[in-house]
């Protein structure tokens, strides 16, 4: 009777940690084609444990296996970015991040908000480039860029994020990082992106790339040839856009608005699909 309780009891964690594995990824999936790609995938992998358990079934359970295998190098070349990004958060420990779960750290007021805009309308009219990380839950690390810049942390303002992209200043060609309410860093290079997009510049290449790493934060680009202004976020680009329009995005972002709204053009990640 004992080794039937031992056996049960071992089923039923069994049970329990494939389902909990399986929640968390149905979870973090946001976009619906993902999602019955997942779906297909988890059937298949429940199918071959079921022949394998019990039916005595070798020539389907071989088939089934190789089939799973097939599915698993496939989706592993589909969602390699993805699952690159699960392997960092795991490796650093960020659960919270990788649970969703928003931290106040991360909570920016409206006046944030607006001194964002304010100052990205301004470079904008000036034609002075700029590139502004604002992260709404990733946790971004020094390790997580090329190069971390110099530490600020300072109270956010208009009139500092002005004179850290001032032409004649020695950070203004990196990116400045936003967290919460306060400048975190500036002068911070950014991995590019891995897709080539040759139409556009190392500015709009780090935006991709900062946002196809993690999708919890976005990245305002200002153009220094021609003062445009744009907003990447999951690995996607939207532009031009105007500042009132920015102000809008930034606000349906921070509020937990994850993608941008359809029918506007992007480029980076035409099929949009993310585990994350």
């Amino acid at each position: 009777m004992n080794v039937l309780e031992a056996e049960l009891s071992r089923q039923i964690l069994d049970v329990l940690f494939a389902s909990a594995i399986g929640f968390l990824l149905f979870f973090r999936v946001k976009e619906q084609r993902t999602l019955w790609l997942l779906r297909g995938y988890l059937f298949l992998v429940a199918l071959g444990w079921f022949v394998q358990r019990y039916a005595n079934l070798p020539l389907t359970s071989k088939l089934v296996d190789a089939l799973v295998l097939a599915c698993s190098l496939s989706l592993a070349i589909l969602w390699q970015g993805e699952l690159r990004r699960l392997m960092e958060l795991l490796g650093t420990l960020r659960l919270a991040v990788l649970l969703g779960k928003s931290q106040n750290e991360f909570k920016a007021a409206a006046g944030t908000v607006g001194s964002i805009t304010e100052a990205a309308g301004r470079l904008s009219q000036q034609r002075r480039g700029a590139l502004i990380v604002v992260d709404i839950g990733s946790d971004l690390r020094p390790e997580d860029f090329l190069n971390p810049g110099v530490v600020i942390g300072a109270q956010m303002s208009r009139e500092l994020l002005l004179n850290l992209f001032a032409a004649d200043t020695p950070l203004h060609d990196g990116a400045v990082l936003v967290r919460g309410n306060r400048i975190e860093s500036a002068g911070v290079i950014l991995p590019l992106s891995r897709r080539a997009v040759s139409r556009y510049g190392t500015r709009h290449l780090a935006a991709l790339g900062i946002t196809e790493r993690f999708d919890r934060c976005i990245c305002i680009v200002v153009s220094e040839e021609t003062g445009t202004l744009s907003l990447a976020n999951q690995g996607r680009l939207e532009r031009p856009i105007t500042s009132s329009r920015l102000q809008e995005l930034l606000t349906e972002l921070i509020s937990g608005v994850d993608a941008l709204p359809p029918g506007r053009r992007s480029v980076g990640n035409p099929s949009a699909e993310s585990l994350s």
